[in-house]
């Protein structure tokens, strides 16, 4: 009998403790599963004050001009922009200059009342195809930057008047699609490396300004006057060698810059060119060495004496060349003739 009560009393001085033991490990669980949602809501609640604290500081970035609210950075560090920027999708025009950004960021597609996106001078290495969402967007500035690829869904930015992407230095290409931005009539793609101008360019219907300077330019398209609305045409510093007929055809026209190729002659066809004003054939290894006659300058013309040497090779330049090319033509014909042998007089 006194051998079964002391077994019960082990049972239960057993059962006991294995209780007590598990109550301990279930309140040391409960403790770490308690400190671990202390510390995330700790964490979370750190990353909701620092987005509070950049909002709040680009708030202050915020100005309005003319009716438009504007947000402007410059000369601040913002390699990358925070993804609480959307909650100022209200925004019409971003000014981000000489901040390091290195990305347009995806969200962008949040700013459906964007006009201007004007992020010039900057490190952006790419144009997402988010940016096609934006159909109210008037004019996207990215020169001074690193663009390399243009996607073809910007061509969905179908309110697009004016697109700069001057000094991006390796883009050599557009997308055909961009032919279909029939509102663009400002176009900057200068100091790049294009070696010819791209078809969807010459395609574009409003185009009225280009300056494709300080490429690579090797030759202009044939039918480079399906440019119809065109007036303005910087082409300075390429490797022309000569110049379309096509180009005499392009009635609108009335600035052409074409300084520093290596044009050898002046097509006849662009004497007829009567709403050309400005035309600057500077630094052009030129066959005919004209020299326009000196004017006599008075005191009171002296301020424009630098005007004055710019048109020495601008229109009236133009016209003396080839007026002075048809002339000597005309004299080697003459020549020409005079050195025949007269068939009536041949002896047989």
């Amino acid at each position: 009998m006194v051998g079964l009560v002391a077994c019960g009393s082990v049972s239960s001085i057993k059962a006991l403790w294995e209780t007590r033991i598990n109550k301990i490990k279930q309140e040391k669980e409960d403790q770490r599963s308690r400190t671990a949602r202390g510390g995330a809501t700790g964490r979370l609640g750190v990353g909701v004050w620092e987005d509070r604290a950049v909002l709040a500081r680009l708030k202050q970035k915020l100005q309005t001009e003319d009716g438009r609210l504007i947000l402007r950075l410059e000369h601040e560090d913002w390699k990358v922009l925070p993804g609480c920027l959307v909650q100022l999708s209200q925004v019409q025009e971003w000014q981000i200059h000489r901040t390091g950004l290195q990305k347009i960021p995806h969200f962008i597609s949040s700013f459906q009342n964007l006009l201007v996106l004007d992020l010039s001078r900057n490190g952006v290495t790419e144009i997402p195809p988010q940016i096609g969402s934006l159909t109210r967007l008037r004019e996207l500035l990215l020169s001074y930057n690193r663009v390399g690829f243009v996607p073809e869904e910007l061509s969905g930015c179908e309110s697009l008047e004016r697109l700069e992407l001057a000094m991006n230095r390796d883009l050599n290409q557009l997308p055909d699609q961009l032919m279909h931005l029939k509102n663009l009539h400002h176009l900057d793609l200068s100091m790049n490396d294009f070696t010819c101008v791209p078809d969807c360019v010459v395609s574009l219907p409003a185009l009225e300004w280009l300056d494709m300077g300080g490429n690579q330019l090797e030759h202009l398209p044939e039918d480079i006057d399906r440019m119809e609305k065109l007036h303005t045409l910087w082409l300075q510093r390429n490797r022309l060698e000569r110049l379309p007929d096509g180009i005499s055809r392009m009635t609108r026209l009335d600035t052409l810059v074409l300084s520093s190729n290596q044009l050898r002659d002046i097509p006849p066809l662009m004497e007829d060119m009567s709403n050309l004003r400005f035309v600057n054939f500077r630094d052009n290894p030129l066959t005919l060495d004209v020299t326009l006659p000196c004017r006599v300058v008075k005191p009171e013309d002296e301020e424009g004496d630098e005007e004055d040497d710019r048109e020495m090779f601008g229109r009236e330049f133009m016209l003396m060349y080839i007026w002075e090319s048809r002339k000597r033509a005309y004299a080697m014909l003459n020549m020409h003739c005079v050195n025949q042998p007269n068939d009536d007089f041949t002896i047989k």
